[in-house]
């Protein structure tokens, strides 16, 4: 508290009990000629308005004493603002991921399966996806005649350079069965898709991405279809274009070239293995029941036993879901774990500043016990100036924590998807740790003998 507002509070307390004195003096001296009643409701009216009077006086004080030292009040808010948000980013950014992949497998419908070569499990060790080689073009012809079976492709997938004139491009070959445009849901947006003949046949043919086609043909401005292009050094020719269907983080769904899985297997990448086989389900009611029998016939075609680890995995878009959610989850609570620590020792501050504040103003605390005030109005100032400075910090927190929020889900490429119940628990908490780390120093403030505080100098 300054020392000008001290010395008006001292002369303040000295007016009123000089003024105290006089009064009961006078009412020595001479006696009322008449005592007026005072009604019981307007008795509780003058009380409530007293209560008010004091609790507003109370935040007067408060914010009074926070002011004057304003520069110490922001710094001990530090650790809730860092806390506070450290959660509401991480809360923004785990929700934008999740929002995205639940989008981009919604793309892909509940009823599609993916398998992907490789064991689950290799000497107690989880594998990657696609480390081992064992899923063959046979495989996915046999899985055709499986009852609820739509459509199936295989998938080879490459990296290679992609050249037009001048223009040239790297991106990923794709080599599937004309039924993969169905099972993906690709819609054509100049040309047409690859047929069957094109895979009999094996023929050069290629349907370009759209990132693919403005890469080579925008500078120019050339219709693509009926164009050749290179691919490695094998010349193909474009019969159409796909609508753009947009990026999943950092990755562009449509910076791809597909062509026939025939016409890769001979021109682009010679091999007896399939990076992938995905199936189609006719309804999503089935998608287990297709999924065991998959598994099954697998299991028979590679020759494995019960009891066996298979040599292959079989996941569906549900599955994919909940596994992308559960990563989004272990990562929040990491980040809200970290989060928490920094609003431990935010208000430990707080606690210390107060303490500090409670020795500064002893004195103080002495005058007002002198001049009326009761113990727990001692106690309600210093807990709502506890309550200010983590509510102070709880905003500060959820603005730079949204701003921090917006500037990582910007450039990951994830939606901004703020939780208004994040941020409202986030402040919650930020006050709560205010009036729990504030408690100890108000309860000792309030508990100081008015006689040993006015002697303090």
């Amino acid at each position: 508290m300054s020392e000008p507002v001290e010395r008006e509070r001292q002369m303040t307390a000295s007016s009123s009990i000089l003024a105290q004195g006089a009064h009961k003096r006078a009412g020595t001296q001479s006696q009322p000629s008449q005592t007026l009643p005072l009604s019981s409701g307007g008795w509780g009216r003058r009380r409530e308005s007293h209560r008010g009077s004091l609790l507003m006086a109370n935040f007067a004080s408060a914010f009074e004493s926070l002011w004057a030292n304003r520069l110490r009040s922001l710094l001990t808010t530090l650790g809730v603002v860092i806390g506070v948000a450290a959660v509401i980013a991480a809360m923004t950014l785990t929700q934008g991921a999740s929002v995205l992949i639940q989008a981009r497998l919604n793309v892909l419908g509940t009823n599609t399966l993916l398998i992907i070569p490789g064991a689950a499990t290799s000497s107690g060790a989880f594998s990657s996806l696609g480390s081992q080689q064992s899923l063959t073009q046979g495989d996915a012809d046999a899985l055709v005649s499986i009852p609820h079976v739509v459509q199936v492709s295989p998938v080879l997938s490459l990296g290679a350079q992609v050249v037009y004139g001048s223009q040239n491009w790297n991106t990923r070959i794709q080599g599937v069965y004309p039924g993969y445009r169905q099972i993906q849901g690709w819609e054509i947006a100049r040309g047409r898709w690859l047929n069957a003949h094109d895979e009999l046949a094996g023929l050069p043919v290629a349907v370009l991405g759209q990132l693919v086609a403005n890469s080579l043909f925008g500078p120019s401005g050339t219709d693509p279809v009926g164009q050749t292009i290179r691919i490695g050094t094998q010349m193909f020719r474009v019969v159409g274009v796909l609508q753009p269907k947009g990026s999943f983080g950092a990755f562009t769904q449509d910076d791809v070239v597909f062509v026939p899985f025939t016409a890769a297997l001979i021109r682009l990448k010679n091999t007896g293995y399939v990076d992938q086989i995905q199936v189609l389900v006719d309804k999503a009611e089935y998608v287990d029941s297709v999924q065991r029998a998959v598994d099954t016939a697998l299991l028979k075609r590679h020759r494995i036993g019960a009891g066996s680890p298979a040599d292959f995995q079989i996941r569906n878009a549900n599955q994919l879901l909940q596994t992308a959610q559960q990563a989004t989850q272990t990562l929040t609570l990491l980040l809200v774990g970290i989060a928490g620590i920094s609003l431990t020792v935010g208000g430990i501050g707080i606690m210390n500043i107060m303490l500090v504040s409670v020795t500064e103003r002893t004195r103080e605390i002495g005058i007002r016990m002198a001049i009326g005030a009761r113990r727990r109005d001692i106690r309600n100032q210093f807990l709502i100036e506890a309550l200010t400075l983590s509510s102070l910090g709880g905003l500060l927190g959820i603005t730079l924590g949204l701003l921090v929020g917006w500037l990582m889900t910007t450039n990951f490429g994830v939606p901004f998807v703020p939780q208004p119940l994040s941020i409202f628990l986030a402040f919650g908490v930020s006050a709560l740790v205010g009036v729990t780390f504030g408690f100890y120093p108000a309860v000792r403030a309030a508990r100081l003998d008015p006689i040993i505080a006015l002697r303090t100098e």
